[in-house]
């Protein structure tokens, strides 16, 4: 067996185990509903049973003798749709939780991986594992683990009924169950291979679709438009053939039941029948009544019998849904551990030296190393500004300070702490980060803003307005600072939005302050004014600044000039 598939194995067994709890809810009115519809069988036998062998009583006798099993009957139903909504409602329940959770623990995952996750899986990929295969586990935890449960208990308590009052059909019974589980494993592996497959298709069916919206002014001025649309159409096709390839084996699955099923009707129906006509000559009316009954009820419960191996079939579709989303989900990073490992720290919030003691680190091994021997410090509250042409390693530098990626060699240090053993959270509350175009999502402008810090109050907000010059454009928009923006910010000038990211800066008062050419694609009065802007930022601040634009002046501080991820050149004392 292959490592992958242990994996898959082991991270379902682990599941189920966690869903267990929440489902036993569902296991107990799942086995208290078999119940009261074996004990509806036999009312409905018992009335079936007296009325067929006593046609010539009167009617009185018939309304004593039937009014018993017929109001049994009626409170059972109720009792039994009563059971079965709780059910339901138990398994929804269990399945909303169960997925609530698993969600939290891939999105854990994936920030765990941080940006640089981006650079190995598609963010469509991501997003399908987020989202599709994790909501797809709702019969897995609603259904599959409750029926893995039930398909054993339920069918052997029905078994004891029918075994005390016919032993030969009990047998019949037994045995055409036990046939059930070998036919189901036959189909499940088919089940499980169609089901990876099929998400395997539509998570490149969404990767694609979102890359070709994503660059459709690229494809439609390249007059590809038709190619790529072809191609879309296919994609989808492969969706739709391996879905149904699913919906295939999910049939023969259940008509192994049935099969089964039908056999167990047959050899009962005939098994009675040789009792009953052995009965017929010398058999008291009585004893026949009995035995019709006996027989009729056996027939009667044949169903309920399967009932919990159907719900087994009908669910084993969505144990192959979690071993397919589980192939996505292993190959995230491991989340990180809530708990503070022990070897985890925090560093004084108030005045913090950055140093890079040797650090070098590669992105790809054919193109080279982007920084080599990488040394310098960073004085608390004061600045530092790397120069240098694109692709002479600030950017990297940067995911490294943000902690998305690792150095291959030497040390990065906060306060003479190492950057890996910063609590996760108090690194974040330690840094803000504007980059060359700014985060903004459709909301209003103030949510925008208090993204940073939602608790801020109001004066703290006008605060960060004035700082950051975001007054000087709300005259001009509609509804000031309850303006609606579009996604990334529609309806925003470059600066404008700078502005914005500026502001929530400004609301977070981090003491590290990290800039990756913030005045790109800006033209050269918005950027004064922008620069401008965050001079007052920086005040008190450890400055990190990555730019190679003339306006950099207008910052003091020590620098650094970089060139194929190497310092060419320094100034000041870094």
């Amino acid at each position: 067996m292959s490592g992958e598939k242990v994996a898959i194995r082991g991270w379902t067994r682990t599941q189920s185990r966690l869903g267990r709890r929440a489902a036993r809810p569902v296991v107990v009115f799942n086995i208290l509903s078999s119940m009261m519809g074996v004990g509806q069988a036999w009312c409905i036998a018992s009335i079936l049973g007296y009325a067929l062998t006593d046609l010539h009583a009167t009617v009185a006798s018939h309304s004593i003798s039937l009014v018993v099993p017929l109001v049994g009957f009626l409170l059972l139903a109720l009792l039994r749709a009563g059971m079965m909504a709780l059910g339901d409602t138990a398994s929804a329940k269990a399945g909303i939780d169960a997925r609530r959770q698993l969600r939290g623990s891939v999105l854990a995952s994936i920030l765990t991986g941080g940006p640089a996750l981006l650079r190995q899986s598609h963010s469509g990929a991501l997003t399908n594992t987020a989202v599709d295969r994790v909501e797809a586990l709702d019969g897995f935890f609603g259904r599959w683990i409750p029926a893995s449960i039930t398909w054993i208990i339920s069918p052997l308590l029905i078994l004891l009924p029918v075994c005390i009052v016919q032993p030969r059909s009990g047998l019949v019974l037994a045995l055409c169950g036990l046939s059930v589980p070998f036919g189901q494993a036959l189909f499940g592996i088919g089940a499980a291979v169609a089901s990876r497959n099929q998400f395997l298709a539509m998570t490149r069916l969404q990767a694609r679709f979102l890359d070709r919206v994503k660059g459709i002014a690229t494809i439609v001025l390249a007059g590809r438009t038709e190619d790529e649309t072809q191609r879309l159409a296919q994609a989808a096709d492969e969706l739709r053939q391996r879905t149904m390839k699913v919906l295939r084996v999910a049939f023969l699955s259940s008509a192994s039941i049935d099969c089964a099923m039908v056999v167990a009707l047959i050899l009962v129906a005939v098994l009675n029948g040789r009792i009953a006509l052995a009965l017929h000559p010398d058999g008291s009316g009585e004893q026949l009544s009995h035995t019709l009954t006996c027989g009729l009820f056996v027939l009667l419960v044949i169903p309920e019998f399967f009932a919990p191996l159907r719900a087994l079939a009908l669910a084993y579709q969505d144990r192959a849904h979690a071993q397919g989303a589980a192939t996505a989900i292993l190959e995230l990073p491991v989340a990180q551990q809530t708990s503070t490992p022990k070897e985890a720290r925090t560093v004084n919030a108030h005045g913090v030296t950055i140093s890079f003691d040797d650090v070098s680190f590669t992105w790809d091994a054919t193109r080279g190393p982007a920084l080599q021997n990488i040394t310098f410090t960073v004085p608390a509250q004061e600045t530092l500004i790397l120069a240098g042409t694109s692709g002479s390693g600030k950017s990297t530098i940067m995911e490294l300070l943000l902690g998305f990626i690792q150095p291959d060699s030497g040390k990065i240090l906060f306060n003479g702490a190492p950057l890996e053993t910063i609590v996760p959270d108090a690194l974040s509350k330690m840094i803000s980060w504007i980059g060359q175009k700014p985060v903004l999502f459709a909301g209003s402008l103030k949510e925008n803003i208090l993204f940073a810090n939602p608790d801020a109050d109001d004066v703290a907000l006008m605060a960060a307005v004035k700082a950051a010059a975001v007054d000087q454009f709300l005259p001009d928009l509609p509804h000031g600072l309850e303006t609606y923006l579009g996604e990334g910010g529609f309806g925003l000038s470059g600066g404008q939005a700078q502005r914005i990211a500026i502001a929530r800066a400004y609301l977070k008062n981090a003491p590290v302050l990290l800039l990756d050419e913030p005045t790109a694609h800006l033209d050269p009065a918005t950027e004064k004014s922008v620069f401008e802007s965050l001079q007052r930022l920086a005040l008190n601040k450890t400055v990190v600044l990555a730019t190679h634009s003339a306006a950099v002046h207008m910052f003091n501080g020590r620098r650094i000039d970089l060139q194929n991820g190497q310092i060419v050149s320094r100034q000041g004392a870094a």
